[in-house]
């Protein structure tokens, strides 16, 4: 079992590092250029190039079904839950192939409806319950494929 990071714009590192040091698993945190970490000997730092979706193509070509991929990257998610990777995105709702069907929809709609003006702004902030909610979708993720035995 490995962790696999998209990094670049990922807000929780360091629950990853948390879960990861509780249970002994290497996390790779991959990006497009250098960032700093915390120092452990399981964050495995990946700077990979920066042609356009590099990094998640380093992620989707490596992960397995016995892997947990953090992504907020739809199209991302989508390859690994193929690979049969869990995926969780960062404020702790796994993505399932039951669910992603939709959000690429969703995502595909307001492409189109910030394109023609119709919606402006982004997600919304941030939350304390979004990082308790994370570390829970990790820890039911790590135990989930323990009982599986990988």
């Amino acid at each position: 079992m490995q962790i696999y990071v998209d990094a670049d714009a990922c807000p929780v590192k360091d629950e990853v590092l948390r879960v990861a040091e509780r249970h002994g698993i290497d996390a790779y945190m991959v990006s497009n250029s250098f960032m700093r970490l915390p120092d452990s000997p399981l964050i495995k730092r990946v700077v990979v190039g920066d042609k356009f979706d590099e990094a998640d193509d380093w992620i989707a070509e490596r992960c397995t079904a016995d892997d947990i991929v953090v992504t907020g990257d739809i199209p991302l998610a989508s390859r690994c839950l193929k690979a049969g990777a869990t995926v969780i995105g960062h404020t702790g709702k796994p993505f399932t192939e039951a669910s992603i069907g939709m959000a690429l929809a969703m995502r595909e709609l307001m492409t189109d409806l910030r394109a023609m003006g119709e919606v402006r702004g982004g997600n919304a902030a941030f939350s304390k319950q979004d990082r308790s909610r994370f570390l829970q979708a990790m820890e039911t993720a790590v135990q989930g494929i323990k009982r599986r035995g990988a």
